[in-house]
């Protein structure tokens, strides 16, 4: 009797997907094709020779059956049959993948303001707090009070954060300040503008930016920033009346109110939100980084293009360029002292990055408002106004760096 072979096992996936064809030596139980799709990842095989010794022991009825959990399928299986939980926990990655392409929000922001400021101009100052402080609830949101409590128990960093931010800061402020006056032959008044700039507390914005590099990272520098800030009413003062000659009358109040409605209160409510409120936290999580990203647009544009006059001014250039050598030094310096000091840590790096940010980036805005209120030369104003564009661009181009 002649033994027939015939195809009975096929698959063709969609896009030419390899396939597998199967041949018995001898089917008993039927007289016609018997196929099974299966999928598979192996090159296309052959078993229709003389020598396969492969019998089918498995009648399919249903060519078109499917036979197996479509929960289980591989990634190169049809997206028909892909599990829609899937495809939600893959958009809920993209949305929280979103800061990824904050050095390219950062471009777009610095380009539009130049080419277009009206764009910016209508989000003034008074929109910072809330601002700023939306992202310290998006920061907050991700931590836990133990994260906190971790951070209190490490005091020499936070001691070395407050000496780069009212030690090294100030001394770098006054020597560009001098450098501006003596070499370049600049207005004492934009001299002055520059060490007033370097006698503020840290940006929150340092916060930010930890947070996104070294998440874990984010408490110790709410700390530093905090105390900062909160001592800024007592050290601000001293430090202009050591550098400028001039003691100003800080308002106490005002900082303490500042600290609270920016740092403070989002984090607590974030912190609460995440004890008592976990579902809420969890399905609001994967939001806040696209948000974040439309929040830091406007931050980094708006100053930009409100002191647009400032920047094009005469000298607009030389104080852009002693702006960024002065956040550039306070950059590496921070980077350079703490690997020095903290060099036995075990999270040594990430430490490093933290208190880079924290001596680099200095809460400019502060400084403006400052120079625009006590300082009658509208000059002492051009520093800090350039401050808050260069410490964000580059605070922001070194988290793309640094991450």
């Amino acid at each position: 009797m002649n033994i027939a072979y015939t195809n009975v096992l096929q698959l063709h996936y969609q896009h030419q997907q390899p396939y597998v064809s199967f041949a018995p030596k001898r089917s008993h139980l039927s007289t016609g094709n018997v196929c099974q799709r299966l999928p598979t990842g192996i090159p296309p095989i052959s078993l229709c020779g003389p020598s396969s010794r492969l019998v089918v022991h498995r009648y399919v009825s249903n060519t078109n059956a499917i036979p197996f959990d479509p929960n289980e399928l591989p990634e190169y299986a049809p997206i028909l049959y892909q599990n829609p939980e899937k495809k939600a926990a893959t958009i809920l990655e993209v949305l929280q993948n979103a800061n990824s392409i904050l050095p390219q929000v950062v471009l777009v922001s610095t380009i539009l303001a130049f080419i277009h400021p009206s764009s910016f101009t209508w989000f003034s100052s008074r929109y910072y707090a809330p601002a700023i402080g939306f992202l310290m609830f998006a920061v907050g949101l991700n931590l836990k009070e133990k994260d906190f409590v971790e951070a209190f128990k490490r005091p020499a960093p936070i001691f070395a954060g407050y000496v780069g931010q009212y030690v090294l800061k100030p001394l770098l402020g006054y020597l560009f300040g001098t450098l501006s006056v003596i070499l370049l032959g600049l207005p004492t008044s934009l001299g002055d503008g520059i060490m007033l700039t370097s006698c503020v507390s840290g940006a929150t914005l340092s916060n930010y930016a930890t947070f996104l590099t070294d998440p874990k990272m984010a408490p110790l520098s709410i700390v530093m920033t905090s105390l900062s800030t909160a001592s800024a009413v007592f050290v601000t003062p001293l430090l202009t009346l050591l550098l400028l000659g001039k003691r100003l009358p800080i308002d106490v109040y005002g900082m303490v109110s500042n600290i609270l409605q920016i740092v403070v209160t989002p984090v607590v409510a974030s912190l609460l939100l995440n004890r008592f409120f976990p579902g809420i936290s969890s399905a609001i999580r994967p939001f806040l980084p696209p948000i974040a990203l439309v929040v830091n647009f406007f931050c980094i544009g708006a100053p930009l293009a409100i002191n647009m006059e400032s920047i094009m001014s005469p000298f607009g250039i030389s104080i852009a360029l002693l702006m960024i050598m002065f956040h550039l030094s306070g950059f590496i310096l921070g980077y350079k002292f703490t690997g020095i000091v903290f060099h036995n840590e075990p999270d040594v790096e990430p430490l490093q990055r933290t208190l880079s940010f924290e001596t680099g980036m200095q809460s400019s805005l502060l400084a403006l408002a400052i120079a625009n209120k006590f300082f009658k030369n509208p000059l002492v104003s051009i520093p800090p106004a350039i401050s808050v564009i260069i410490m964000s661009l580059m605070g922001f181009a070194l988290v793309n760096d640094m991450g």
